[in-house]
Parts: C-alpha cells; structure tokens; sequence
C-alpha cells in the first residue's frame, strides 16, 4: 500500500495511491489526519484501508503533501556508504569506529515536489540522496533479528546539507536543519511491498544529470543494524523517521553545490521519485 497525504481544493487529507488515482481514505472510520496516529493502528486498520475504493481522484490533479507532517523524530546517520566514507576518507574526514547518528529538527519536513531554499548564510548547499525509513510501534532495545517487525515502510529522503554550516555544528544539527531541507515522499510505501529494501537501487540526478547512483546493499551498517542501535538510546515512536545514508556522489568533493535554479530528481527503485527545485532565499520585511 503507498500512503500519502495530497490536498485538493484546498483540503489536506490522507489517502492511498492506486496506479494514476489517489483514494481519499478520510471518510475511513480511524484515519484522521495525522500520518504518525494510522501508523500507530495500522494493522487493524488495514482491512478497511484495503478495501477502499472511492472517492477518488487522478494523481496529476491533487498536491503530494510530506506523507508525515508530524514525525517526532528526523535522525540521520553519516558515512554509512562505503564509497562514501572512503570518498570523505579522501577528504581528510576519518571514518567512523560506530554508527554516525545526528538530528535533522522536524521543522525541515518539505514535501516531495516542494522547494529548496537555498539560505542567503550558506554558499555550500548540497543533495543526497537516501531510504528514508519509518517506524511503526513504538519500541525499545529490539534485536537486529527482529527489527523488520517495527518498521511501517520505506520512502525517499532528500537529506539537503549546508556543508558549511555542518562545520559550526560539530553534532551535525544545524548544518541539516534549515528549513525546506527534508523533503520525504512522494509516499510511505508499506513494507510488506518491498521485498528486500537492501537491494534497492538509487539515483540523484541534478538538472537531468546523473550525479548518485547506488544499490541500498552497499550500506556499511544496514537499517536492522541502525534500529537495533537507536533502540538502545531511545525508544522509537510511529512516524519517526530515519534516513539511512547516502551514497558517493555528493557534491562537496568537486564543489558543485546547488543554486537557485537547480532541479533535484531522487528516484529509489519500488518508492516512486520526489523532485524538488531549489529556489533563492526571500525575506520578508520586519
């Protein structure tokens, strides 16, 4: 099943993709309108999500919103490619001993065909392209062995960096974090329809250009690992979401960092693909 929120005439709701129509799944007795509450419920809701079928609208006509508006939690790890860490080895940045966790803050969240703003403080924006993956109970200290059972699905992650705002920020957050630089979607696609979600091919094209292009296999610690880690930490909630690593590619090592103008398409085998333009920095007047 592919989750998505979309709005049409004005009116945000929740509904489910089917080929090239979006079914409104608000009229469902349980879903609201918070992604992170049906995943919660998920499972006994399921039946009836299955089994609607109207109303219904063509996908082209409504707006693709960010699937969770209200995720509790945003982590990212780092360096969690192989190519990667040995491009960013390349770099003089030491590859990690253990994982590599930092916060992306929820107020990033774009959505799937949303703008980047690329920030008037920094001249180093760059893309990446990653499996974002959500989690659907609540857990604690769960076994790599049995973490597929807490995951609710999988969709792309654009983990947009300001790479110099990364070096003010030893914890990585504020290099992440500015507004506009999580979009997530186009949709939660269910995890019972992904087979294998480490042999998922992944592509980042910049202005039609192919800039990443990687197989979710070459990750150095895979997502059972990532939840088995954060579940010692912390307790993982419905609609936290996890961004697993990006592949070689990026631009900081050849410089070519995004400007205004710019178009990002991230495509993940199974998942769809969100593409976001990046657009300048406007302020308002105080």
């Amino acid at each position: 099943m592919k989750l998505v929120r979309f709005t049409e005439q004005g009116r945000t709701r929740i509904g489910k993709v089917v080929g090239d129509q979006v079914i409104d799944l608000s009229g469902v007795p349980g879903v609201g309108d918070s992604m992170r509450q049906l995943l919660a419920g998920l499972t006994p809701l399921r039946p009836r999500l299955a089994a609607a079928r109207s109303p219904a609208f063509a996908l082209a006509a409504v707006q693709l919103e960010a699937p969770i508006q209200d995720a509790q939690k945003f982590l990212g790890i780092g360096m969690n490619y192989r190519k990667h860490a040995e491009e960013a080895r390349q770099a003089g940045i030491p590859i990690p001993q253990s994982q590599l966790w930092f916060n992306k803050q929820v107020s990033c969240i774009n959505g799937p065909f949303a703008p980047v703003v690329k920030p008037d403080a920094s001249d180093k924006m760059d893309y990446e392209i990653e499996l974002g993956v959500v989690i659907g109970k609540r857990c604690r200290h769960v076994k790599a062995s049995e973490a597929a059972g807490v995951i609710a699905g999988y969709l792309i992650v654009n983990d947009v960096s300001a790479r110099d705002w990364l070096h003010k920020s030893p914890t990585f957050t504020l290099g992440k974090s500015f507004d506009t630089h999580g979009p997530i979607g186009p949709w939660i696609t269910t995890a019972d329809e992904i087979p294998d979600p480490l042999r998922l091919e992944m592509k980042l094209f910049v202005n039609g250009e192919l800039r990443q292009h990687a197989d979710s296999g070459d990750m150095i610690y895979d997502i059972y690992a990532q939840i088995a880690y954060l579940s010692t930490v912390m307790t993982l909630e419905p609609g936290d979401i996890l961004a697993t690593g990006t592949p070689s590619g990026i631009g900081a090592p050849t410089g070519r960092f995004l400007q205004p103008g710019d178009v990002m398409r991230l495509e993940i085998e199974g998942l769809g693909h969100i593409e976001n333009p990046v657009v300048a920095e406007t302020r308002e007047e105080a």
